[in-house]
């Protein structure tokens, strides 16, 4: 039966790096441990060379600490897993990669992976560096020591880049993958659903500095930059410019850290949560509404409300308050949202309105006055010629039938 390699090798994918041009030039300058000062370390497919730095549960990255210890239910919930929420923080790997190119693929190396996890009272983080193509088996062996004891990644857009970089990695290199059967905590998209609304860019570094408040030195280098860079070492073995993305690595992976401790703690105890901005208490409120959270949803819905949110979502938030609260059989409340929206012209509360008059208090008549102001609206508002008929077709046809109605009660 052919192996895995020679089905690989079928379909014309080469095998391992040997097409990056190895290092050649690395005579001329001062070792990497001396530079860089990381160590080698012995594998079951050679050296591999390996940064190393350890930091105090203590520490805070901007104004967060690192120290996750907030219960992760609804973090589990909220990730489909409910087994993240029984393990220990000891278990969770905080990963990050530096590649080749951002196109994935057989052509795309992890030339560098920075990888953290909490031993005892202390965050330890490991930037694993492949100096020589040659060298990548010893890479992924050193990685998949360092993840032993663990059986779950946090990482950022990982699911869609680092992990399937790293699986095909380790596939092609005939090397089981370590973290097969691992949960795995992806925080982009976590990102995207608490501060897509308010925040221009959900990119890490940018979360760091708006949410983390924790700017990155002088030291770091843009991400474009990075595949680059290590190009240039490999033509000329000057590993002095890798610095910068040695720094740029550890804090990727130092921010992630930081930044589930902070998602932690605003799904554990969203109300307690010292949000400062309303558009953040809105977002959450969207999300445990997802969650069949309804009364915490509905909580968080009527605290961002009382905030100074941006106009078109407060009226967003009053229409999705209003449709919970008729969810949960609050009609009262839903009766309030409705009317105060209706005076400002929002058509689907008419509509709501209408509906509730002629199903539940059987006033058709109501109802009927309700739809027309409906219509009126609807030819009078600023809206896009399909969105306007759309609106009109559905609440002619719903005029018509309380006519019928109107007519039959005289």
């Amino acid at each position: 039966m052919p192996s895995l390699s020679d089905k690989l090798k079928a379909l014309g994918v080469k095998v391992g790096a040997s097409e990056i041009q190895p290092n050649a030039a690395g005579k001329n300058h001062p070792p990497l441990e001396e530079l860089l000062g990381g160590r080698w370390i012995s594998t079951r497919r050679g050296e591999a060379f390996v940064v190393e730095q350890v930091y105090s549960t203590e520490y805070k990255h901007g104004v967060v600490p690192i120290q996750i210890d907030a219960p992760l239910a609804t973090l589990a919930a909220w990730a489909r897993d409910e087994r993240i929420s029984g393990f220990a923080l000891s278990q969770f790997a905080f990963l990050d990669t530096e590649t080749s190119g951002l196109s994935g693929g057989t052509g795309t190396y992890a030339f560098m992976v920075g990888v953290g996890r909490f031993v005892e009272n202390e965050f330890h983080l490991s930037i694993f560096f492949m100096q020589d193509p040659a060298e990548e088996p010893a890479l992924l062996e050193a990685l998949a020591d360092f993840l032993a004891p663990c059986a779950a990644l946090v990482t950022f857009n990982g699911k869609a880049f680092d992990a399937p970089l790293l699986r095909t990695r380790y596939a092609l290199n005939q090397i089981p993958c370590p973290f097969e059967g691992f949960s795995h905590v992806d925080l982009l998209p976590l990102a995207r659903r608490l501060w897509r609304d308010r925040l221009p860019s959900r990119a890490l570094k940018y979360l760091e500095e708006q949410i983390l408040s924790a700017p990155r030195s002088s030291e770091e280098v843009p991400g474009y930059e990075i595949p680059w860079l290590y190009f240039d070492f490999l033509r000329t073995g000057d590993a002095a410019p890798l610095k910068g993305v040695f720094y740029h690595n550890a804090m990727d992976v130092v921010a992630m850290a930081a930044l589930l401790n902070l998602t932690a703690q605003m799904l554990s105890d969203p109300h307690g949560s010292h949000l400062e901005h309303g558009l953040d208490v809105i977002a959450l409120a969207k999300l445990f509404e997802d969650l069949h959270r309804w009364e915490d949803a509905a909580l968080l819905y009527e605290r961002g409300l009382k905030t100074s949110l941006p106009e078109p979502d407060f009226w967003q938030a009053v229409r999705r308050l209003s449709t919970l609260q008729r969810r949960r059989g609050n009609l009262e409340t839903a009766l309030r949202l409705w009317e105060q929206a209706a005076a400002e012209g929002h058509i689907y509360a008419h509509v709501e309105l209408a509906k509730y008059y002629e199903h539940t208090r059987k006033e058709p008549a109501t109802a009927f006055a309700w739809t027309k102001g409906a219509i009126q609206h609807a030819q009078s508002a600023d809206l896009p010629p399909y969105i306007r008929q759309h609106w009109l077709d559905e609440l002619e046809h719903r005029l018509g039938r309380l006519q019928a109605k109107v007519d039959q009660a005289a």
